[in-house]
């Protein structure tokens, strides 16, 4: 269903936005808004459930990180992307001031390859919040199994300002290995390490048989890990 939110409108610059069809806007035009990468019809399913008030964003540009790195490479992308979405909350609302109060942004899979790109820019210290659903692959320097550190400095630096109180990151892994590629479980223990922090085993029985097996949480950075390899 659709819970309090319309249906999918064409009105950002691109992707499609959810608006709720009451509230969600402050009377001096603030409003939350969430963009999500990689997947709009099931984050659709699961963001309506519980939200009533945050609008929703949903860019989906292709079945690898690639498509999305380059489709935010220039931050000209990305702050034009914030501008169509105040422009619309303004004419639905009538408040000339519309903007957005508080930026999470929220990737699936290759997904990340858009977040990657923002953090780096300007717009990115904008970001209040990262949800990296099975998100977040990295690379290997060569033939070797060493990680390309580089490209994931933007999430560090996140996850850093989130263990200290600073900003909000969750972070859940598969057990998927991809071929050739450090996989998202990878990604995520270099991250924890270099906190200086060791994800801890633990068992818990989620949604949709999803088995956790793996945790770790430092005041707002909080990372999952899942049994599945499929």
């Amino acid at each position: 269903g659709w819970g309090n939110y319309g249906r999918w409108s064409h009105a950002p610059s691109i992707g499609q936005m959810l608006v709720p069809k009451r509230g969600g806007i402050t009377s001096r035009g603030g409003f939350d808004l969430i963009v999500h990468f990689h997947g709009r019809y099931p984050i659709r399913k699961e963001f309506v459930r519980v939200s009533r008030g945050m609008v929703l964003v949903a860019v989906d540009l292709g079945v690898s990180s690639g498509p999305y790195g380059r489709a935010f490479a220039s931050p000209s992308t990305f702050t034009k992307l914030l501008r169509s979405i105040e422009k619309e909350m303004a004419l639905r609302t009538g408040r000339r001031r519309a903007h957005v109060r508080k930026l999470g942004l929220s990737s699936w899979s290759a997904g990340y390859g858009a977040i990657a790109q923002i953090l780096r820019q300007p717009a990115g210290r904008k970001v209040d919040a990262l949800v990296l659903l099975d998100s977040v692959y990295g690379g290997y320097a060569g033939s070797s199994k060493n990680l390309k550190t580089a490209t994931l400095t933007p999430f560090l630096k996140f996850a850093r300002q989130a263990a200290r109180g600073r900003k909000f990151m969750f972070q859940s892994f598969s057990s998927i290995q991809p071929p050739g590629y450090a996989s998202t479980g990878e990604v995520a223990h270099y991250l924890v390490k270099q906190l200086g922090g060791r994800l801890r085993r633990t068992q818990r029985s989620d949604r949709y048989g999803l088995r956790m097996f793996e945790r770790f949480d430092k005041r707002n950075y909080h990372v999952r890990g899942y049994r599945g390899e499929g």
